[in-house]
């Protein structure tokens, strides 16, 4: 067996790093809705249109035409990410235009994509 692998100080818990931790870690609630936030993530079309908001506003009828895909399903997946809060909208008339909610959803994007590609 890895020695790597086995349990660590025979079994001896770090209690002063246990506490040490236990103190920094958020409430039970937050780090439920981070994990919610992050599942948001886990559906290629939403992160196809956030991509697409990455680079300019838009609006549905746009972003259908971009990934071939009708406008009742871009526009469910966009009631996803607007309840998420990771898009924002505005009227122009009668059209509606969205773009990313805030500079945290492009860090987010930019950080998530420069990780996949080291």
């Amino acid at each position: 067996m890895n020695k790597d692998l086995q349990l660590c100080c025979d079994g001896q818990v770090h209690e002063s790093i246990v506490a040490q931790v236990s103190e920094q870690m958020p409430a039970e609630e937050l780090l439920y809705d981070l994990a919610e936030l992050f599942k948001v993530f886990g559906d290629s079309t939403r992160i196809k249109i956030l991509y697409a908001l990455f680079e300019s506003e838009m609006c549905v009828c746009d972003i259908a035409e971009l990934l071939n895909m009708t406008h009742s399903a871009i526009s469910h997946q966009l009631r996803v990410l607007k309840s998420a809060r990771l898009v924002k909208y505005r009227k122009e008339g009668k059209q509606v235009i969205y773009a990313l909610a805030d500079g945290h959803v492009r860090t987010i994007l930019g950080e998530g994509m420069e990780h996949i590609e080291e």
